[in-house]
């Protein structure tokens, strides 16, 4: 797949600051319009049947997340801590404020574009990892593993808890931010907070979305 030229240009080109609905001390690059901006992706990258652009909304896992980690700082504060599949960077943002050490990890290049300039609108400092690490298994490297809105596609999904499986039995956290949607393994969660979260009608089936936070337990 080729390169876009810039893509945080791109990024910059295709959305505007917008507050977070939640998490209104973060300002990320939004757009309200998928199509539009879906359409532009694949025009940037001259293929079709891409994925929408994750990284271009403010997903109500995601709020529901960064707004418990900036309301329960110490689950975070002095930790090295992954916001697995960042997509905006909003969580791993959140977390940053909270004291944490944050790497970001999102395999899409316009994802990643956006995290680093969403950082540097907030005045926080984020690694970002563009290497798919579900399948890594190296464990140990983080203290807190925070996950929004993973659990959409059961291929994904299954990855997805597989790793979970690995760092938890390494030692850390996990914290996993979702309103429901159809893979999450409700069967391994503790439920720690809900939040009525405002989100894109061009991206969900209301305009909010009852989110809850979960510590995942293996």
């Amino acid at each position: 797949m080729p390169p876009a030229t810039d893509p945080a240009a791109f990024v910059r080109a295709n959305t505007r600051l917008m507050p977070v609905a939640l998490v209104p001390e973060v300002c990320l690059h939004l757009t309200n319009a998928v199509v539009p901006l879906w359409q532009a992706t694949e025009a940037e990258l001259d293929r079709i049947m891409l994925p929408p652009p994750f990284w271009a909304f403010a997903w109500a896992g995601g709020q529901a997340l960064a707004r418990y980690v900036l309301d329960h700082p110490g689950t975070v504060a002095g930790r090295r801590v992954l916001d697995l599949a960042s997509g905006s960077g909003l969580v791993a943002i959140a977390a940053a404020k909270a004291g944490a050490t944050v790497t970001a990890a999102e395999i899409d290049g316009f994802a990643a574009a956006a995290i680093a300039l969403n950082a540097a609108v907030n005045g926080v400092e984020i690694g970002i990892e563009t290497t798919d690490l579900l399948d890594d298994p190296a464990t140990g490297a983080f203290d807190v593993v925070l996950v929004g809105d993973a659990f959409y596609e059961r291929a994904l999904a299954a990855r997805a808890l597989a790793f979970l499986d690995r760092q938890a039995a390494a030692g850390a956290a996990v914290l996993i931010g979702d309103p429901g949607r159809c893979y999450l393994p409700q069967a391994r969660l503790t439920r720690l907070a809900s939040f009525a979260v405002p989100v894109a009608r061009d991206v969900e089936d209301r305009d909010i979305k009852q989110t809850a936070v979960y510590a995942f337990g293996i």
